[in-house]
Order: structure tokens, then C-alpha cells, then sequence
């Protein structure tokens, strides 16, 4: 049975949403309440505490497996709750890619975007087909004549990645096991910006059939390459002993110069617009990774396809969600679109 013929069956009416338990589940379960959805925690061996914290956010109940990938066992279990999967990074990362897009429980979004975002390579023909503006990619580490930031596939939070001055150093630092990607290093500022497009909308920034908007904007701090330059300069500090790392420890909220604003929505349209055309489109969150440069242009060095952990600095709204309506945020945006989906019979056009 097809995930069109499993939707077909749900109670509209009855609908729940689902996720794992971390990344931004708590801004996810509070959404769903927040639009009168009940919420699914699905938890690893045990129900977490933590939740019983934050009683808004707090799923209406648990379901318990074994492992990330014992959830495609229990497929049954989510129809009969009219349960729609929510992704997010960790869900996904977890799960294991082939187990995530196997999955005969509807999700929310377009899986097929899963193959042109893990692929660093196909992530990079959807972007500069689209006409984005990206980081050089160095082929052979012995080219490497300026700083380069070496990225190892999937979306591991910004862990292993390093930077390399020369071909020596990437030679010290590198683990030839895993596939990776050698980009030029940009100098500027790091954004992150959050969008939402709905293939359903008639309303706003029209893009194709549907509605691009822009819901919030954050860097990231990231440990400890955002500190530790007080110590002195990276080989200053590697000649200490000190490896500078990127891995994420938490978000910081930024609002953009107005004038960059019409750039932003240039790049989410024409980033829907190619992904149309790809592979079916990109429904719902998405996030564009971004350094501006001193010339106030946008560079462009990654697409996360789904709710990123920066939205969770907006649950109670941004500075743009707020225009659209206030202390609207990512989370409870999803439970919007799939709550007037269902309202227009019209789920199968957001839910794969």
C-alpha cells in the first residue's frame, strides 16, 4: 500500500504529528498544540524527563522503541493514530537514510529531496544551477594554496570538519574512510536563514504555485572556533596543541539589514524553482547556510531541506515571522500547513 493509499484512509479530523525526541521537538510538539494537533514523542528505550519541564510543549504521549530503526516496524501503529512524521536533522541522521526514505509511515515534506541534500555533489549542481553563488571547490588537495574548510558528508553538526592552510596540513588532519568535500574558506559573516514555502498558499511572496516566506534568521556558535581566537591565530593555536573544531553548541538570533531582504527572497525562489524542476519540489522548511561578504554579497555553502535547529531561538516568533503573525514559528508553521491541508483535501500535495 502506497503512502497516497495510507493518507487516504487517515481521519482527517483525527490527524496527529510525530517526531524523535530531540534537535526541535520541543518547538515541533509546541506547534502542533499551539493549532490543536496532537503530538507523538518517539523515544529510544525510554520516555525522557526532561519534557515533563515544559509542559507546552510536552508531546500528548510517547511511543517507546529499541532503536531508531525498529520505527519502520511499527508503521501500523502510526496509521491507526493518523500520525504524519515531522523530519529534522537528528530524526533523519539517526534513522539512517535508506531506513528514512523506506519509511511507509507519511511524512511531511518531499523525501526525494534527501538524495540532492546528502550528496554533497548533487547539493552542489541543485545550488549553482540555480543560479546561487558558492564557495570555489578545490579537486585535488595538492591545489590547496589558500585556507580551505574540509567538510565530510552528511549532516553532522559542523563535527570532523577542519580547516587546512596547504596540502601538508590536510595530509595531517584528513580521514581518508570517509567521503568529503574541500571548499575554499570564505571570509564574512555566517547567516542562516529560515524559510518556509507552501506548494498550497495563494497568499504573500508567490514562487511557482505556491508561497515563499521568511520566518527567521541565525548564526551559530560553534565549538571552539568562536573563542578560541582570543588565544591567537589558528597556527598559533594548533602549535599549542589546540585543533579548532565547528561543531554546534547553540544559535544566536540575527536580524539582516533591510537591504539584503530582496536577496534573500531571490535565492529562496530560485532555490524552490530548481528543486521543482529536479526532483518534484521542496515543501516546507528549508534553510539556506550563508556567508555575506564585505561587498554585500550572499555566498552560498550548504541547503538544509528541513527544520533547523536555528528555529528553535523563535519560538515565540522573530522579528519577520511576527509580520506575518506574530509569535508565529517554524514548528507550529508545519502544523499549519498540514491543519489547512487536511481542511482542503489536499494532503497528498505536502506529504510523501
Amino acid at each position: 500500500m502506497g503512502i497516497g493509499d495510507i493518507i487516504a484512509g487517515y481521519d482527517k479530523e483525527n490527524l496527529s504529528i510525530a517526531t524523535a525526541c530531540s534537535h526541535s521537538s520541543l518547538q515541533i510538539f509546541n506547534g502542533a498544540r499551539k493549532e490543536g494537533i496532537k503530538s507523538i514523542g518517539i523515544a529510544i528505550k525510554e520516555e525522557p524527563s526532561f519534557y515533563n519541564a515544559f509542559p507546552l510543549a510536552r508531546p500528548d504521549e510517547f511511543f517507546v522503541v529499541s532503536s531508531y530503526s525498529d520505527i519502520r516496524n511499527h508503521a501500523s501503529y502510526f496509521h491507526k493514530k493518523n500520525a504524519i512524521i515531522i523530519p529534522h536533522g537528528s530524526f533523519v541522521e539517526y534513522l539512517g537514510a535508506k531506513n528514512f526514505l523506506e519509511m511507509e509511515i507519511p511524512t511531511f515534506g518531499n523525501r526525494a529531496v534527501l538524495e540532492w541534500e546528502s550528496d554533497r555533489e548533487k547539493e552542489r549542481q541543485w545550488l549553482e544551477s540555480a543560479g546561487l553563488n558558492m564557495p570555489e571547490i578545490i579537486e585535488d588537495p595538492k591545489d590547496i594554496n589558500r585556507p580551505v574548510i574540509v567538510k565530510y558528508y552528511g549532516a553532522k553538526g559542523g563535527r570532523g570538519f577542519f580547516i587546512a592552510k596547504d596540502y601538508e596540513d590536510f595530509k595531517k588532519k584528513i580521514d581518508e574512510s570517509k567521503q568529503y568535500i574541500i571548499q575554499e574558506f570564505l571570509i564574512g559573516t555566517r547567516y542562516y536563514i529560515h524559510y518556509f514555502y507552501s506548494p498550497i498558499s495563494k497568499d504573500g511572496y508567490r514562487v511557482g504555485d505556491g508561497s515563499l516566506q521568511l520566518l527567521s534568521v541565525d548564526r551559530r556558535d560553534e565549538t571552539n572556533i568562536d573563542e578560541a581566537h582570543r588565544l591567537g591565530s589558528i597556527s598559533e593555536l594548533e602549535a599549542m596543541g589546540i585543533q579548532p573544531t565547528f561543531i554546534v553548541t547553540g544559535n544566536i538570533p540575527i536580524v539582516l539589514r533591510e537591504s539584503l531582504l530582496p536577496k534573500v527572497f531571490d535565492m529562496g525562489a530560485r532555490i524552490v524553482k530548481r528543486a521543482k524542476e529536479l526532483f518534484g519540489g521542496i515543501i516546507g522548511p528549508f534553510c539556506l547556510e550563508t556567508v555575506v561578504t564585505e561587498k554585500l554579497q550572499f555566498r552560498v555553502f550548504e541547503v538544509s531541506a528541513r527544520i533547523v535547529a536555528g528555529t528553535n531561538i523563535f519560538i515565540s516568533g522573530s522579528p519577520y515571522a511576527d509580520l506575518i503573525q506574530p509569535g508565529l514559528s517554524t514548528g507550529q508553521r508545519i502544523a499549519q500547513e498540514i491543519k489547512t491541508a487536511a481542511e482542503q483535501d489536499r494532503l497528498e500535495e505536502i506529504i510523501t
